[in-house]
Protein backbone atom coordinates (compact mmCIF):
# COMPACT_ATOMS: atom_id res chain seq x y z
CA UNK A 1 0.00 0.00 0.00
CA UNK A 2 1.51 3.60 -0.76
CA UNK A 3 1.11 6.15 1.70
CA UNK A 4 -1.69 8.85 0.71
CA UNK A 5 0.94 11.23 1.93
CA UNK A 6 3.73 13.73 0.96
CA UNK A 7 7.05 13.03 2.20
CA UNK A 8 6.60 16.30 3.31
CA UNK A 9 3.49 15.89 5.12
CA UNK A 10 3.94 12.88 6.73
CA UNK A 11 6.98 14.24 8.54
CA UNK A 12 4.84 17.28 9.32
CA UNK A 13 2.29 14.99 11.08
CA UNK A 14 5.20 12.71 12.80
CA UNK A 15 7.19 15.67 14.06
CA UNK A 16 3.54 16.32 16.06
CA UNK A 17 3.65 13.24 17.89
CA UNK A 18 4.69 14.33 21.80
CA UNK A 19 6.99 11.72 24.17
CA UNK A 20 6.21 14.08 27.17
CA UNK A 21 2.66 15.26 28.54
CA UNK A 22 0.63 13.46 26.11
CA UNK A 23 -3.11 13.02 27.05
CA UNK A 24 -3.30 9.78 28.88
CA UNK A 25 -0.39 11.18 31.28
CA UNK A 26 -2.17 14.44 31.85
CA UNK A 27 -5.63 12.67 32.36
CA UNK A 28 -3.31 10.37 35.40
CA UNK A 29 -1.21 13.25 36.97
CA UNK A 30 -4.72 14.82 37.41
CA UNK A 31 -6.50 12.13 38.73
CA UNK A 32 -3.52 11.06 41.17
CA UNK A 33 -3.93 14.80 42.37
CA UNK A 34 -7.23 14.70 42.69
CA UNK A 35 -7.49 11.60 44.91
CA UNK A 36 -4.85 13.22 46.96
CA UNK A 37 -1.53 11.31 45.83
CA UNK A 38 1.15 13.92 46.05
CA UNK A 39 4.80 13.80 46.25
CA UNK A 40 5.49 12.21 42.47
CA UNK A 41 7.60 13.57 39.68
CA UNK A 42 7.40 14.07 36.07
CA UNK A 43 11.12 14.40 35.25
CA UNK A 44 13.75 11.83 36.42
CA UNK A 45 16.96 11.00 35.03
CA UNK A 46 16.27 6.99 36.43
CA UNK A 47 16.65 4.82 33.69
CA UNK A 48 14.16 4.60 31.02
CA UNK A 49 12.53 8.11 31.85
CA UNK A 50 9.53 7.03 33.70
CA UNK A 51 6.11 9.32 33.02
CA UNK A 52 5.93 9.67 36.44
CA UNK A 53 8.13 8.86 39.84
CA UNK A 54 7.18 8.80 43.23
CA UNK A 55 11.12 8.74 44.59
CA UNK A 56 10.67 8.28 48.09
CA UNK A 57 8.52 4.56 47.50
CA UNK A 58 11.00 3.86 44.64
CA UNK A 59 7.77 3.26 42.09
CA UNK A 60 7.86 4.52 38.43
CA UNK A 61 5.38 4.71 36.20
CA UNK A 62 5.25 4.09 32.42
CA UNK A 63 1.87 5.27 30.28
CA UNK A 64 2.46 3.07 26.98
CA UNK A 65 0.69 3.87 23.80
CA UNK A 66 -0.98 1.13 22.43
CA UNK A 67 0.66 1.53 18.86
CA UNK A 68 3.89 2.95 19.98
CA UNK A 69 4.45 -0.33 22.38
CA UNK A 70 2.27 -2.67 20.26
CA UNK A 71 -0.62 -3.73 22.76
CA UNK A 72 -1.84 -7.06 22.37
CA UNK A 73 -5.38 -5.61 22.61
CA UNK A 74 -5.48 -2.41 20.34
CA UNK A 75 -2.38 -2.79 18.16
CA UNK A 76 -2.86 -2.60 14.32
CA UNK A 77 0.29 -3.64 12.14
CA UNK A 78 0.81 -0.72 9.82
CA UNK A 79 0.49 -0.99 6.07
CA UNK A 80 2.90 1.23 4.65
CA UNK A 81 6.44 0.61 5.30
CA UNK A 82 5.38 -2.58 7.89
CA UNK A 83 8.73 -3.64 8.06
CA UNK A 84 10.70 -0.27 9.33
CA UNK A 85 8.08 -0.09 11.18
CA UNK A 86 7.77 -3.32 12.74
CA UNK A 87 11.34 -3.05 13.59
CA UNK A 88 11.19 -0.36 15.38
CA UNK A 89 7.79 -1.16 17.47
CA UNK A 90 9.75 -4.47 18.65
CA UNK A 91 12.70 -2.61 19.69
CA UNK A 92 10.41 -0.53 21.73
CA UNK A 93 8.78 -3.70 23.47
CA UNK A 94 12.47 -4.78 24.06
CA UNK A 95 13.29 -1.62 25.43
CA UNK A 96 10.70 -1.47 27.75
CA UNK A 97 11.67 -5.44 28.79
CA UNK A 98 15.27 -4.33 29.32
CA UNK A 99 14.18 -0.88 31.10
CA UNK A 100 11.48 -3.16 33.62
CA UNK A 101 14.50 -5.52 34.44
CA UNK A 102 17.17 -2.90 34.83
CA UNK A 103 14.72 -0.77 37.27
CA UNK A 104 13.75 -3.63 39.43
CA UNK A 105 17.51 -4.93 40.13
CA UNK A 106 17.85 -1.60 41.25
CA UNK A 107 14.71 -2.22 43.43
CA UNK A 108 12.05 -0.17 41.83
CA UNK A 109 8.60 -1.29 41.43
CA UNK A 110 8.00 -0.71 37.99
CA UNK A 111 3.89 0.03 36.61
CA UNK A 112 3.17 0.17 33.42
CA UNK A 113 -0.47 1.16 32.03
CA UNK A 114 -1.74 1.06 28.24
CA UNK A 115 -2.97 4.58 27.10
CA UNK A 116 -6.26 2.14 26.65
CA UNK A 117 -6.41 1.84 30.39
CA UNK A 118 -6.40 5.45 31.49
CA UNK A 119 -8.41 6.44 28.95
CA UNK A 120 -11.48 3.65 29.24
CA UNK A 121 -10.72 2.62 33.53
CA UNK A 122 -8.87 5.31 34.72
CA UNK A 123 -10.54 3.82 38.57
CA UNK A 124 -9.01 0.87 37.88
CA UNK A 125 -5.45 2.55 37.26
CA UNK A 126 -5.53 4.46 40.23
CA UNK A 127 -6.71 1.22 42.54
CA UNK A 128 -3.71 -0.39 41.79
CA UNK A 129 -1.28 2.70 42.40
CA UNK A 130 -2.93 3.84 45.50
CA UNK A 131 -2.48 0.09 46.50
CA UNK A 132 1.45 0.27 45.61
CA UNK A 133 1.49 3.48 47.61
CA UNK A 134 -0.12 2.38 50.31
CA UNK A 135 2.36 -1.31 50.69
CA UNK A 136 5.23 0.27 53.01
CA UNK A 137 3.89 2.75 54.70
Amino acid sequence: MVDVLTKKQRSFNMSRIKGKNTQPEIKLRKALFKNGCRGFRVSSKITGKPDIVFTKKKIAVFIDGCYWHKCTKCFIKPKTKTKWWMEKINRNVTHDNEVDTQLKSYGWKVLRFWEHDINKSIDKVLNRMITQLKKGD
